[in-house]
């Protein structure tokens, strides 16, 4: 019953009984204790460096420009 409602609710009561009723509260307490205010919020510096390094790494090619082909024509 992979992928329905009836086999998540099923997955869910198998995970109760096996790791306590509290199994999804404790999963939920670990995510939010792991979440730190940090990175570009804390390090204004770091996020203009980070964005002139994006900036020169470009994915596009060089412009090619269009020029006029010179066509000899022979009669």
């Amino acid at each position: 019953m992979a992928g329905t409602k009836a086999g998540g609710m099923k997955a869910a009561a198998t995970n109760k009984v096996r790791h306590g009723s509290d199994f999804y509260a404790k999963i939920g307490a670990k995510g939010g204790k792991n979440g730190h205010t940090g990175g570009f919020a804390a390090n204004r510096e770091l996020a203009r460096q980070a964005g002139a390094k994006g900036g020169r790494i470009s994915r596009r090619g060089k412009a090619v420009t269009q020029t006029a082909k010179k066509i000899d024509i022979v009669l």
